[in-house]
């Protein structure tokens, strides 16, 4: 009876702590008066219950945008690579030119097929060529002049020597002092190069190639026969231009651009002389616009003189005063 009591009695008595009556909007409403008795069921949101110990974490708080500015040094520059390490034959070709005077880095700026040569072969050339009594600063005049000569197989540059001599008609004696001219020749192909230049200097009459033979290396096409077609374009036929070439032949050396253009336009327009004076003097071309051609065409000016063009240029200087001095008493 106690017990029944002391329920009785806690449900009897107002629960400070007891659940509120629900708002309109949550009320349920039934039909079954059986259930009306019971409290109508609410939505209750649970949470839980904080002591005054209990440690809540919460996540850290990121900076803004604004707050903190990255930083923007750039990184570290990473290291050099090592060097390649050098091939063994690189090395040898390095240390043997180098033992003659060549420097291989600068060869290999301007001739970078070197590198590919077999080394064998560039001793057996170096070995053959100096044999023929070239000296050590020979050698490298002619390396420097033609670094083709290095790539040069000795099959190949006998067969040049031997043109050379039975065909070109050079000296035994020469031969050294061509190639020193003209070290292009041991680079050049007999049968593609030196010969059909050879026939080709034979058939405008030039009978003594042995004397021209820095002009055996040139290609007919791409060099010789342009220069025979520039002189037809400015007016001579082509019987005389090649008269010009048979009787100064080193014609066929000089630049179209660089020499035969402005070299003309000057004795046309300013000295105002005939064809004709060219095709009895085409050294005319050999000598400096700059430093020979107009001095003396604007000292005959002014001294109201007019000289055949071989004393114009070909005098010496004071051969030259000379000349105007009798034209002057």
């Amino acid at each position: 009876m106690q017990e029944t009591h002391f329920v009785s009695s806690f449900s009897n008595n107002t629960n400070p702590f007891s659940t509120p009556r629900p708002p309109h909007f949550l009320s349920f409403h039934t039909h079954h008066h059986d259930f009306a008795s019971l409290p109508p069921p609410i939505r209750t949101f649970q949470f839980p219950i904080l002591s005054s110990k209990t440690t809540v974490s919460l996540p850290p708080k990121h900076p803004t945008p604004t707050s903190q500015i990255p930083s923007i040094s750039p990184p570290p520059p990473p290291p050099p690579p090592p060097p390649p390490p050098l091939n063994s034959d690189f090395q040898e070709k390095m240390l043997f030119l180098d033992s003659i005077g060549i420097d291989f880095l600068s060869l290999i700026h301007d001739y970078p097929p070197v590198v590919s040569a077999s080394l064998s072969d560039i001793k057996s050339t170096v070995e053959f060529v100096t044999s023929m009594g070239f000296t050590a600063v020979e050698f490298r005049r002619i390396v420097g002049m033609c670094p083709e000569v290095l790539t040069s197989r000795v099959a190949d540059i006998v067969p040049v020597l031997t043109f050379l001599i039975r065909e070109a008609r050079v000296n035994g004696l020469e031969l050294k002092r061509v190639i020193n001219r003209r070290p292009r020749l041991l680079a050049c192909s007999v049968k593609d190069r030196l010969r059909p230049t050879l026939y080709f200097l034979q058939s405008i009459g030039i009978s003594e190639v042995n004397r021209y033979t820095n002009l055996l290396s040139c290609s007919v096409e791409e060099k010789l026969i342009p220069r025979i077609e520039y002189l037809e374009k400015i007016g001579f036929s082509h019987r005389d231009a090649l008269s010009m070439f048979r009787r100064f032949p080193q014609l066929f050396c000089y630049s179209i651009k660089d020499n035969f253009e402005p070299k003309f336009d000057y004795f046309v327009v300013e000295m105002g002389r005939d064809l004709k004076d060219l095709k009895e003097f085409p050294h005319y071309f050999s000598f400096s616009l700059e430093n020979r051609i107009k001095p003396r065409h604007q000292i005959c000016v002014e001294k109201g003189v007019c000289f055949p063009l071989p004393i114009l240029l070909k005098t010496n200087e004071a051969q030259f005063r000379d000349r105007l001095e009798v034209h002057q008493s």
